[in-house]
């Protein structure tokens, strides 16, 4: 691990600088508009899809600017980029409230789209990965654990300024969080140290260890496990509660079974920090994947109940806190630190684009067929991720 001091004056510093911002950005530009979207829609006279539609569009722009977010970030550091994304991220908070028509505002959630890349994880990682190298895994394990609190910060926050000022001005506390808090840390409290050696050694060996190009067909299967799987907290997040509503658990547990989630990933990325060191991150995603196929099954053969609802979301959550940790961790371990930020971004764009589509596609398949194939689709993704991640072989 690391010192204390090394959490003020050397590069561990990163952690809580990007722990706090990544509980900013993710709070105002990624989870907001499951509250804040309908009181738009209301307001400007929209339908609730027209107008949760521009989120979606924000999540295709983020993928396609991914990789150039990633390629600056190792040239330029994160220390530039993340400032930036912050700025760019208070200017589309405060830009959609004053977009009373409908091309402004998708042109806006497009620049907010550009924000999320330059603010969320995957430029997170990409800054950490420039710091620490190959050492990254736990500066990144570190970081997840903080920012696993976001939405259990940012929706009873939002909630309390939208019944306080409305959803116009709560927008504007965030844009004025993102410029003043945000991108003064990133710009003056990210370390702009690099990691000195593109090649990784084991710890008190000279030997280094092998690490493969980040292309062929382990970068393909690597790409395409983390792009299936994009599409299950997609998909579950837009409509796993109203599924479980439909089956007959009243609202107010379904609410209580939903806040299961968010701890569940931070246990879970408790105990991969604590324990997990030594084990190699495709272990970890294979469990991980693992656990979440079984969460499924039990779901097809016992059925939705209060029970049996509640254990998919700690088993949903903790899985996805540890394939959260991995996004940053399999990539280090396989191709190596060197062009890792471009790696990431490479990585992160199939990742969002799939991200982006899910919960229409969800929403498509619950309406014109089932929940019950509705859940289908989203395990036959997560069983295409884990293919793939057993596919893998580690560098010999």
């Amino acid at each position: 691990m690391s010192s204390s001091r090394d959490f003020i004056e050397g590069p561990w510093r990163a952690v809580p600088v990007l722990g706090v911002t990544q509980i900013l950005s993710w709070g105002t530009i990624f989870y907001t508009p499951v509250l804040i979207v309908p009181l738009i829609a209301a307001d400007r006279g929209w339908s609730i899809s027209f107008t949760m539609g521009g989120f979606s569009v924000g999540l295709l722009v983020a993928g396609l600017v991914a990789p150039y977010v990633g390629r600056s970030i190792d040239r330029f550091g994160g220390h530039v980029v993340m400032t930036i994304g912050s700025l760019i991220g208070a200017l589309g908070l405060f830009l959609i409230v004053h977009a009373a028509q409908p091309v402004a505002y998708y042109a806006i959630w497009m620049v907010l789209g550009v924000a999320r890349a330059a603010n969320l994880y995957d430029s997170a990682f990409a800054t950490l990965g420039r710091i620490f190298g190959f050492s990254a895994r736990r500066p990144i394990t570190a970081l997840t654990l903080a920012g696993g609190f976001a939405s259990t910060v940012s929706w009873p926050v939002t909630h309390f300024l939208i019944e306080s000022v409305g959803w116009s001005g709560t927008y504007l506390v965030y844009a004025l969080l993102l410029a003043c808090v945000a991108a003064p840390l990133h710009a003056f409290a990210l370390p702009r140290t690099r990691f000195e050696a593109d090649v990784p050694t084991s710890d008190g060996q000279e030997q280094p260890i092998k690490v493969l190009p980040p292309h062929g067909l382990i970068f393909i299967l690597v790409a395409s496990a983390f792009a299936s799987y994009a599409f299950v907290p997609s998909g579950l997040s837009a409509h796993l509660l109203a599924i479980f509503t439909r089956t007959g658990i009243d609202a107010g547990t379904v609410v209580w079974i939903g806040a299961l989630f968010g701890p569940a990933q931070v246990g879970a990325r408790l105990i991969e920090f604590t324990f997990g060191r030594n084990l190699h991150p495709l272990w970890v995603v294979r469990f991980a994947l693992s656990a979440l196929l079984c969460a499924f099954v039990m779901l097809a053969l016992l059925g939705i109940s209060t029970g049996t609802a509640a254990a998919f979301a700690l088993m949903f959550g903790g899985a996805n806190g540890l394939v959260t940790i991995t996004r940053g961790a399999v990539p280090l371990a396989l191709f190596g630190a060197s062009g890792y930020g471009r790696l990431m971004g490479r990585l992160a764009a199939p990742f969002l684009l799939v991200q982006s589509a899910a919960p229409l596609v969800m929403a498509f398949v619950v309406e014109y067929t089932s929940d019950p194939a509705a859940l289908a689709l989203a395990a036959g993704f997560a069983s295409i991720a884990l293919i793939c991640f057993v596919a893998i072989r580690r560098p010999g």
